[in-house]
């Protein structure tokens, strides 16, 4: 009689393939195909395409992402409570939400401004579309997040999964930071022969649709491609109530909430050298080299970083790659790099892309990890719960990010109606500069600091968290 393929002597039963694991890579690729884009361009879009100021664009980002504290953990509850059904509790979301974000980030880029005049209305259709987006962003994040941990509970696999995760948000956030420039701005002249480059709407629009379209395949293909391995409650019975307290008195999971909010914080903050491209270097193709310069370390890191990790262990390769960056971002805001030496601050980049890149492709096996502890200390399979908060943690970050970098902005005198359309301006362009050098040497520093002394999940650790998640699970079997 025929029966299953026994698996060989020693081999995790939830063991997965590079098959599966890519198929999730590619619910990454589709996030962060429509997240990169909103996340780089979109206050360009506002300062320099409607012309909203910057002190009101950062209130913009500020308002919108209170209600983020609402609809995160509004979202986490929601999902958390949800039977599984024939297709598993995580997966259908990948298609119920994948057309409606897509779309949702499109109707972001239009520009309204053609139709009026009036700022009130600009502003209103920027909150309401700009909310939109986030709420239905959350929607399928918040699943898609949660999902990893029920595809396998095989630490290997659970590596695996993050890694090619990184994959797939280094394919979906390379496309918008690489093309867009090439889209999206046109070159101007002045009286005085000098050229330089403004944004384009119609060209913001297109690229916006052509993410759009991208995102929604990459959501169908991994709702495909993966399979959910680790049974869930059929009947859900989660006191969210005790959840949250379980979360907010461990301190893996305060550190990581931490480590979010400044992880996420750096990123969005990075949005912030297309403006030091525009009108410092005065050259916006290097927004193309400055992409480059972030991802290639990662993919020249990514073969190796399982077999890494396997060794040091994911808190220990962190901390590692996370000093590496600050002492690269600390050099990089003593030697203020001059207009004319785009090389130094690229090569610096380059230098903090090799560090920061371990932290990156550990990043969602630590959360993982985190999802396990809390399993063990509690008793509590919260899943949702605990990537809805963090969710919420790294958007926090982005809003710290964006309201604070939009404010120093304007303290250092970029104003729309003269920037939007200038290249080099004497004391302006010099303070970009500063701006975008000396919070990474900050926020790369604290990283550093939490995941050397703040973090305590070792490696030694993890092992009888891991054995005794396992032994759960095939209990529930």
């Amino acid at each position: 009689m025929k029966g299953k393929k026994a698996k060989p002597e020693n081999q995790h039963p939830n063991k997965i393939g590079i098959k599966e694991a890519a198929g999730y890579a590619l619910g990454d690729g589709g996030n962060l195909f429509v997240l990169t884009y909103v996340s780089s361009f979109l206050k360009v879009f506002y300062t320099d395409v409607l012309k909203i100021a910057t002190d009101k664009v950062a209130t913009l980002f500020l308002v919108t992402r209170l209600w983020d504290a609402v609809n995160d953990p509004l979202w986490g509850a929601l999902v958390a409570k949800r039977p599984p059904g024939k297709n598993g509790k995580y997966r259908p979301y990948l298609k119920w939400i994948a057309i409606p974000v897509a779309v949702a980030q499109l109707i972001c880029f239009y520009d309204v401004s053609r139709h009026t005049d009036s700022m009130v209305l600009i502003m209103v259709y920027a909150y309401i579309t700009y909310i939109l987006f986030g709420m239905l962003y959350t929607g399928i994040n918040v699943p898609f997040g949660s999902l990893a941990s029920v595809i396998t509970d095989d630490p290997e696999g659970r590596t695996l999964l993050s890694t090619f995760r990184s994959i797939g948000g280094g394919i979906g956030g390379a496309a918008p930071l690489l093309l867009a420039p090439i889209i999206i701005y046109t070159k101007k002249t002045d009286a005085a022969g000098n050229t330089y480059n403004v944004v384009s709407s119609d060209g913001m629009f297109k690229f916006a649709a052509a993410m759009c379209v991208c995102a929604i395949v990459f959501y169908f293909a991994c709702y495909a491609t993966t399979k959910e391995r680790v049974k869930s409650d059929l009947v859900p019975n989660i006191n969210v109530k005790d959840a949250y307290k379980g979360m907010f008195t461990s301190r893996p999971f305060i550190v990581l909430a931490v480590t979010g909010v400044l992880i996420s914080g750096q990123l969005q903050f990075a949005s912030l050298n297309q403006y030091l491209y525009k009108n410092y270097f005065c050259n916006t193709n290097l927004s193309i080299l400055g992409s480059i310069a972030q991802y290639l370390p990662m993919a020249l890191m990514i073969p190796v970083t399982p077999m890494l990790v396997k060794k040091f262990g994911k808190k220990e390769l962190a901390g590692f790659g996370s000093m590496f960056a600050a002492f690269s971002a600390i050099a990089c805001y003593v030697i203020k790099p001059k207009p004319d030496q785009p090389w130094i601050f690229m090569v610096t980049l380059f230098i903090i892309g090799f560090g920061y890149s371990f932290v990156s492709i550990t990043n969602w096996a630590v959360v993982a990890d985190v999802i396990d502890y809390q399993f063990v200390k509690t008793g509590i399979k919260s899943e949702s719960t605990i990537y809805a908060v963090y969710t919420f943690c790294r958007k926090l970050g982005q809003t710290i990010a964006d309201y604070g970098g939009l404010m120093l902005l304007s303290k250092v005198g970029y104003d729309v109606q003269k920037m939007s359309n200038a290249g080099f301006v004497d004391g302006v362009s010099e303070g970009i500069l500063t701006v975008c050098t000396i919070i990474p040497a900050i926020t790369y520093t604290l990283i550093w600091l939490l995941y050397r002394f703040g973090y305590p999940l070792t490696k030694e650790k993890l092992e009888p968290i891991y054995k005794t998640v396992h032994e759960s699970n095939e209990v529930n079997e």
